[in-house]
């Protein structure tokens, strides 16, 4: 079997231990993306391919192309960027990792902090030589704005209790009680954005959360609450948050995850003030990408092995 790794952008794939596979088995790993033209030619004749979450996509028409491949393990429990009925037609079977712990959330605090507390401005400053401090603000007694209280907004409210932040949520279908077992209160919608100082986007990207967070909602916002988003980057709208920021109306965003990735070097998100921009690092720490790797090797056994595990179907 011939086995492609794609996306390999931080090298992590090399110090995976391959060795477990047998000797029949080749893996050939890029780090470089491949521009989608070059796709079907570059991933032809491979038996498997490894994707880095959704930084290359596979579609039905890219998939039509490659009559060798029968298998796709993806890293995460899920990925929205694999056209899973085409390769339910075409015989491709798509295995998933584990999803990868918390970092995640521990990114999204990190973004919290360093834009409330002005932290890369300050950092900036002392290596230009600088002693001036930023008027940052505090946690305690600030409102927490959860848009979805899954898995992951759930981690981040139980944080924001030990800030002594009041939490609030709203998704569309949350209901009092859920909310409540995770320490929030349900709010609708409107109030959420209009009464929060920080709010948090943690919801799966699908037709219908897509814009989820758009100039109305923008509009709403005090002008002194943040907006943070490190979960994909279409649930907001680009080009609303863009004016929002230019003009002053909001304190600004935390952005770890945009609508084109990587982030063309010209978009005007890059020149935007008021962003902390950071190029989709919620997930990436040494331990899931070790994780990872080693659920991708038992995938590959098990295929192998003709019993195929962590299977993703189209339900």
């Amino acid at each position: 079997m011939r086995v492609l790794v794609l996306d390999d952008w931080e090298g992590s794939a090399q110090a995976a231990n391959w060795a477990q596979l047998p000797e029949d088995v080749t893996i050939d790993i890029r780090r470089e993306s491949i521009p989608a033209s070059a796709l079907p030619a570059e991933l032809d004749g491979y038996q498997a391919i490894v994707v880095m979450r959704e930084r290359t996509p596979l579609s039905r028409t890219l998939l039509a192309r490659l009559p060798s491949l029968r298998l796709i393990v993806t890293t995460g429990a899920r990925n929205a960027s694999i056209d899973l009925e085409a390769c339910h037609e075409f015989g491709i079977t798509v295995c998933a990792t584990d999803s990868g712990g918390s970092p995640v959330v521990e990114h999204t605090w990190a973004l919290i902090l360093a834009g409330l507390r002005g932290v890369p401005q300050m950092a900036t400053g002392m290596q230009a030589g600088e002693w001036k401090g930023h008027v940052g603000r505090q946690l305690a007694g600030s409102r927490l704005g959860l848009i979805g209280l899954g898995k992951t907004g759930t981690r981040v409210a139980r944080i924001a209790r030990a800030f002594d932040m009041e939490v609030v949520a709203w998704s569309p279908h949350l209901t009092i009680d859920r909310a409540e077992s995770a320490g929030t209160a349900l709010v609708d919608k409107a109030e959420l954005f209009a009464t929060s100082d920080v709010i948090s986007v943690h919801m799966v990207l699908a037709a219908a959360t897509r814009g989820i967070v758009g100039a109305h909602e923008l509009a709403l916002m005090k002008s002194d609450a943040w907006l943070v988003n490190t979960s994909r980057g279409p649930l907001v709208d680009e080009a609303a948050l863009i004016e929002v920021c230019s003009k002053g109306l909001i304190a600004g965003a935390m952005l770890d995850v945009f609508d084109t990735e990587p982030l063309p070097t010209d978009h005007p998100l890059r020149t935007t003030p008021r962003l902390l921009l950071t190029p989709h690092a919620g997930y990436l720490t040494r331990e899931t990408l070790d994780g990872w790797y080693a659920d991708v090797i038992d995938d590959l056994l098990a295929y192998l092995a003709g019993s195929p595990i962590r299977i993703l179907d189209t339900h």
